[in-house]
């Protein structure tokens, strides 16, 4: 078995070098590795605490480093990284072993001299806990060294939100995210499935919007979970589980979602229509269908076809042949940065401008597939105004057949309702997200 903090450098590594997935390269690792649930919990939150505060914690080294951090070795970087996590942000790890954790591992995995490298930024950080990084005058930098992220982000935040929607916005971001499951009511009621987590020993409560929706503050794996193996619970996020019941369908419906995968949207359609909704679930990846039909199997939904297509390209086949369509697009996955930390320094002003291209490929198909007075749900789990309400307002402006239907799911503080679209703000229970339900008047 791996050290476990030797175990949190080397993810580290492949997140920020080989820009390997967080969420995934910490599932396989943790199976792969025989660590109790006490190391199993201390090595995610390093590694996602890391990952969450990484421009803080580079600003803090930058100091003590005469080259900057460019110059050090990956590997012994991402040591002192994730030791200055714990020192300033973990209250439970003593700063001395958080240190000589630090030291020693790379003693044994780098070299003598990295290990003094090491001991010494450790030491003189820990000289002086209140030293201040940043200009405290200036909103921006006091915005990006708080709440850890890199400018240009913050400023198109302000730009689009203003500065208190921004704080919030970067507060919500960075908080702890619980897991909420969805009930399936193709198999279980909701008292059944409430009763039966607490039975388990969960620690869980009602969800904070969404009436199918139990929110899971403490417990094991929930894949573990006989319910979930069951099929009579899902995970999904509250905010995704918004997006069927916009739809307002009925069960003679037949659905298009253009992005499904992992089917989260399309079998909650299932289960909100009693299984009898026609629903087609396309993706773009092939291999991606079959998490689809997984998903579907286990939760007993038989009425979704699958089919492999690119939904940037128009297909012929299926004009004007849906009642309704979902565009759950692609995006820049803003939103959803609690959980998947690094995309905080994956992403770029020139990777939203690309995307952007995309989404309204994907929209221009839709508004053909779908029939006179049917519905189009547009979604993203990104908070950039440009993917998504100037989206909207552009579809509009350039086809005057395409009108908003207003949503509405109640007056919350982190919800923004604007012309009838709505924009979810990140907190503890949702991602940060954004629904517009559209119709084709001809």
């Amino acid at each position: 078995m791996k050290n476990s903090r030797k175990l949190c450098v080397d993810i580290l590594n492949n997140v920020f070098s080989k820009e390997a997935y967080s969420n995934i390269i910490l599932r396989n690792e943790l199976k792969k590795n025989s660590f109790n649930d006490k190391d199993k919990a201390l090595i995610t939150e390093i590694v996602y605490g890391t990952i969450k505060y990484k421009y803080t914690i580079d600003k803090i080294l930058g100091s003590f480093l005469k080259k900057g951090i460019e110059s050090l070795d990956p590997f012994v970087l991402n040591i002192l990284r994730s030791a200055i996590y714990q020192i300033r942000y973990l209250d439970k790890v003593p700063t001395f072993a958080a240190v000589n954790e630090a030291v020693e591992i790379a003693k044994l995995y780098s070299s003598v001299s990295a290990s003094k490298l090491v001991n010494g930024v450790l030491r003189n950080y820990i000289r002086d806990l209140d030293k201040t990084y940043y200009n405290k005058n200036n909103l921006i930098e006091s915005l990006c060294f708080n709440y850890s992220f890199d400018k240009w982000l913050v400023n198109m935040f302000i730009k689009q939100y203003g500065e208190k929607i921004t704080e919030q916005i970067l507060s919500g971001l960075n908080e702890r995210p619980v897991t909420s499951v969805r009930v399936n009511p193709l198999k279980i009621t909701y008292d059944e499935a409430y009763e039966e987590l607490t039975k388990l020993g969960y620690d869980i409560e009602e969800g904070y919007v969404c009436p199918e929706a139990i929110v899971i503050n403490k417990g094991k794996n929930i894949e573990d979970n006989p319910l979930f193996r069951e099929g009579k619970i899902t995970v999904q996020d509250e905010s995704a589980m918004l997006v069927a019941p916009s739809l307002g369908f009925c069960e003679e419906l037949k659905v298009l979602d253009l992005c499904s995968a992992p089917g989260g949207k399309s079998t909650h359609i299932s289960e909100l229509s009693n299984d009898k909704a026609n629903v087609i679930a396309f993706d773009i990846h092939e291999n991606k269908l079959s998490l689809i039909k997984e998903n579907a199997y286990r939760l007993g939904i038989n009425n979704i076809l699958y089919k492999q297509m690119d939904a940037s390209v128009f297909n012929e086949n299926l004009k004007a042949s849906a009642d309704a369509v979902l565009i759950d697009v692609p995006c820049s996955g803003l939103g959803i940065i609690k959980k998947k930390p690094e995309i905080k320094y994956t992403k770029n002003i020139k990777a939203l401008e690309d995307i952007i291209k995309i989404q309204r490929k994907i929209m221009l198909s839709s508004i053909e597939y779908v029939k006179t007075n049917g519905t189009i749900i547009y979604s993203t789990c990104t908070l950039n105004k440009r993917e998504n309400i100037e989206n909207i307002n552009w579809l509009i402006k350039n086809y005057p057949s395409i009108s908003i239907e207003p949503i509405f799911f109640g007056n919350l503080p982190n919800f923004i309702y604007e012309n009838g679209m709505i924009t979810i703000l990140p907190n503890k229970y949702m991602d940060g997200f954004f629904i517009a339900k559209l119709k084709r008047k001809w």
